[in-house]
């Protein structure tokens, strides 16, 4: 395959409905665009809209989304290995690194392990 580049990414702002995106996953989720931002599953999508709520009530702020965290760096043995958090803000001035989880596979699992081992980071799991 070809190289990726930021404009690659998982969430890109989009003029679609959300009628036209209603593609679903081996997992069965379904796309769902809310303001203009592209989500995997309704369940990802509906958290987005709580967190803005939250973040419009100053209970969060510095909402991000689709924040990458290198695991491990780019070498001689392979690409470079991320994990990709959904949702990071900060309540009460602590990060929160936040994953909406439907299903846990074998590699999630790994990568949270290696968020807490390397970063020392809990994943938040909703």
């Amino acid at each position: 395959m070809g190289k990726h580049t930021s404009r690659d990414r998982k969430y890109r702002r989009t003029e679609r409905s959300d009628d036209q995106d209603a593609a679903k996953s081996k997992y069965h989720a379904e796309k769902v665009t809310i303001d203009g931002i592209r989500f995997d599953s309704k369940k990802e999508a509906n958290r987005y809209r709580q967190l803005r709520i939250m973040e419009r009530a100053g209970t969060i702020s510095g909402l991000q989304l689709q924040v990458p965290f290198v695991l491990i760096p780019k070498n001689s043995n392979g690409r470079e290995i991320r994990y990709i958090a959904d949702f990071v803000y900060t309540q009460d001035g602590q990060q929160v690194v936040e994953d909406v989880k439907g299903f846990k596979t074998a590699v999630y699992k790994l990568k949270r392990r290696m968020m807490k081992e390397i970063h020392g980071i809990d994943i938040k799991e909703v």
